[in-house]
């Protein structure tokens, strides 16, 4: 009769990250420090609510990559 070794868990094991919980976190970040965490794609806001944060977004991070909205991307002067 062949018995197999005995495996042992890796040390390693106890360093991997738990999951965890995003909208958990935004809720405590909302309701402890007034920090909104939302995503324009987020399915539970209207066409104009996603507007907003749009907009907000770009005025204070600029225009996100690869995301023109439609609107032109100048670099450079004033003058087209």
């Amino acid at each position: 009769m062949k018995i197999p070794p005995a495996r042992y868990p890796s040390p390693l094991g106890r360093m991997q990250a738990t999951p965890m919980d995003v909208e958990a976190t935004k809720r405590q970040g909302w309701r402890e420090q007034h920090i909104l965490v939302i995503s324009e794609e987020d399915e539970r806001l209207d066409f104009l609510e996603r507007q907003l944060i749009r907009t907000i977004g770009e005025r204070l991070y600029g225009q996100g990559q690869g995301q023109n909205h439609g609107h032109s991307q100048s670099k450079g002067g004033g003058h087209g």
